[in-house]
């Protein structure tokens, strides 16, 4: 047999396993799946020493591959993150099961009881890049939604979402729940992931968290439905009521807290009005940081450290401490800027002006839209999810951080006493 039909078959048989798996996680109490999620938060951090050996491992040979400083950063672990791997597990145990949540329920003439009620998803495919802890995220949510996982993390981080995976495995078992609840594919080969988009008998949506070309593929490939996280061209507009010391704090935040995750500030817009007095320090603390500051002809006027930006530059998603910048003529061109190089994924104004602030928010077409904070809060934890599996920038099913609720569907559930329709 030769290995393409062997790696087939090997897909076929996880995504049986996890059909499975998936019935028996439908209908698995909130004490067990919470038993889970607090047993594998308690054995990662037991084996924190063998998960950063491995992560180790990891970084090493993507650092001589010549990765970017970016993308070693979002494939490290240290102590911290691991911690926060193990807490966010813990976050999704306490929060609420919604799986039977009832969300609506009427009576009908005929005497028909009619409710609407959370159901899971069923099998989540989740096809990710560098990040490590996806692994750790992904099936904590999949597993407190009731669904069933299949991971495949990127080949880069294969050691660390392997030890990782260990410590699921055995938290499933204490709590009495199938393995098979969270698999991984068992190899690197990318073969693999276009077997696993036919997989439509066993997988019920996939989930891709990684750049342009990941996502392409998988809507050119997919015969599953795909709930998509796409790239982050995320932006922070200074209007001109901004707090200059506020202007500052956040925009350096937005970019260079960490330049690599999809929340992070790739364009800075800024009111022309006000460009003279808000860029100069704002750039300057961004420069002082590390940042490269590529601009328009007014910004580099203001700024003579800042490389001319190209039209490609609003449409480009750095993930690296590189910014562009463009001064607009005012609220309507800073929105327009958005809507049209935006990936509706997250967006930010600063401002005094609450009915500038409150026009924004309404008026830009993206997943989260904030107002005087950092686009470095788009991030399920953040929003008191516990985790993510990614931000949805599509408009159905869910949108913004996909978390245990998105992770649902609903079912109609109608109680009767011998009604009949009429002819």
């Amino acid at each position: 047999m030769d290995a393409a039909l062997r790696l087939e078959e090997q897909m076929t048989a996880i995504g049986r396993r996890a059909r499975e798996a998936a019935r028996r996680m439908a209908n698995a109490p909130r004490k067990a799946k919470d038993r889970a999620l607090r047993a594998a938060a308690e054995l990662l951090r037991r084996n924190a020493s063998a998960i950063l050996a491995a992560n180790a491992e990891d970084v090493a040979l993507a650092r001589e591959k010549g990765a970017s400083s970016a993308f070693l950063d979002r494939l490290r672990l240290d102590e911290r993150r691991l911690e926060a791997m193990a807490a966010g597990l813990e976050q999704i145990a306490a929060l609420e099961d919604p799986v039977g949540t009832e969300l609506a329920r009427w009576r009908r003439p005929n005497g028909l009881d009619i409710a609407r009620v959370r159901v899971p998803l069923g099998v989540v495919g989740i096809i990710y890049e560098s990040r490590p802890n996806v692994t750790a995220d992904a099936a904590g949510l999949c597993l407190k939604a009731g669904n069933a996982a299949i991971l495949r993390g990127g080949s880069e981080s294969f050691r660390s979402s392997g030890a990782i995976l260990a410590c699921l495995h055995e938290a499933l078992e204490e709590a009495g729940l199938p393995q098979a609840a969270v698999q991984a594919v068992p190899t690197a080969d990318r073969a693999a992931v276009g077997m696993l988009l036919r997989l439509h008998d066993y997988v019920d949506v996939i989930v891709p968290r990684g750049g342009r070309s990941l996502i392409e593929r998988v809507y050119a490939e997919s015969r599953i439905p795909v709930l998509a996280h796409l790239e982050g061209i995320c932006h922070v507009y200074l209007h001109e009521r901004a707090d200059p010391e506020m202007a500052v704090r956040v925009a350096v935040n937005a970019k260079m807290r960490r330049t690599g995750i999809c929340g992070a500030c790739e364009t800075l817009l800024c009111d022309a009005a006000k460009a003279p007095q808000l860029l100069p320090p704002v750039l300057d603390a961004l420069i002082r940081e590390g940042c490269e500051i590529r601009g328009d002809e007014t910004v580099r006027a203001l700024e003579p450290r800042a490389k001319p930006a190209s039209e490609e530059d609003w449409r480009t998603e750095y993930l690296d401490a590189i910014l562009s910048v463009r001064v607009v003529d005012g609220l309507d061109e800073a929105i327009s800027h958005i809507n049209t190089y935006g990936s509706h994924h997250t967006d930010s104004i600063i401002t005094e002006d609450a009915e500038a602030a409150e026009r924004f928010l309404r008026e830009v077409d993206s997943a989260i839209v904030l107002h005087n904070a950092s686009t470095q809060f788009a991030d399920g934890g953040e929003f008191g999810m516990g985790a993510e599996i990614g931000i949805a920038t599509g408009r159905l099913h869910a949108r913004g951080p996909v978390g245990v609720e998105q992770l649902t569907t609903f079912k109609y559930v109608v109680r009767g006493s011998g009604q009949i329709r009429p002819p």
